[in-house]
């Protein structure tokens, strides 16, 4: 009786050591590593006192390229390699060649077909492939042109689209120098107005807004009002001795 109870007691005790055995080692093999705090993070976008999306700033095509590396650039280009050309004189592929593509008219390559989205938006030529066009679609092809043929989805990454640009600038016999940085001090007054003019717009007659005095405005006919002074036309004392036609004479110019 003893020796049965003896028995038992040591397949007991046998049973436990192996499952505290397997036990450790499991923890050891499979450890869970839980975060410090329960849940998952949600994301929200910050929004404005109008219930709106922030406005996410980006950085101008100017600041990038002072900074972008042509070298980088050439091994971004492999990805374009598969449509287009960068040579001088280069075959069209899926999409036209390249060189000479910085300040180069909208769809004009010789022999390439455009679409007609493509086509819509070189407005007749008018449209150059500048730093800041060519920024905006490389960036987002489809976004920048509607309907595009262009199945490429785009550099979203600002250091490899600035350096793909600065290497495409270098593909030409005379490149067409980088656009200058914006200074720290027109930085500082577009941030506090806003619309980077430095200067508060007055109100016009009619309640609408009058364009800003800008320097060499004054012979623009599209610049707005020609009285573009905050100050008004004083009244005449009397009506009855205001002469025929001052009135029209106070009003200012319509620009047109």
């Amino acid at each position: 009786m003893k020796f049965n109870l003896n028995m038992v007691l040591a397949a007991l005790l046998g049973t436990i050591f192996v499952l505290m055995t397997v036990s450790f080692v499991s923890e050891a093999i499979f450890d869970p590593r839980l975060p410090e705090t329960e849940g998952y993070v949600i994301a929200v976008p910050e929004t404005d006192a109008s219930g709106a999306p922030a406005k996410v700033e980006e950085t101008p095509i100017s600041v990038l390229l002072a900074s972008a590396a042509p070298d980088a650039g050439e091994r971004v280009f492999k990805r374009c390699q598969a449509c287009h050309t960068d040579t001088e004189g280069g075959p069209n592929k899926v999409g036209p060649n390249l060189w000479d593509i910085v300040n180069r008219p909208v769809a004009s390559h010789e022999g390439f077909s455009y679409s007609a989205a493509m086509k819509d938006y070189a407005n007749g030529g008018e449209t150059l492939w500048t730093y800041e066009n060519l920024d905006a679609f490389i960036k987002a092809p489809k976004k920048d042109v509607p309907g595009t043929a262009m199945g490429f989805a785009g550099l979203s990454d600002d250091e490899d689209r600035a350096d793909l640009i600065a290497y495409l600038s270098t593909m030409s016999n005379d490149p067409v120098p980088f656009p200058e940085p914006p200074s720290d001090e027109t930085a500082d007054a577009g941030s506090a107005t806003g619309d980077g003019s430095g200067e508060v717009a007055a109100p016009a007659e009619g309640g609408e807004a009058a364009p800003a005095a800008t320097d060499g405005a004054s012979g623009d006919a599209d610049a707005g009002p020609a009285n573009a002074e905050s100050t008004t036309a004083e009244p005449a004392p009397d009506a009855e001795a205001t002469p025929p036609g001052s009135a029209e004479s106070e009003q200012p110019a319509s620009g047109q």
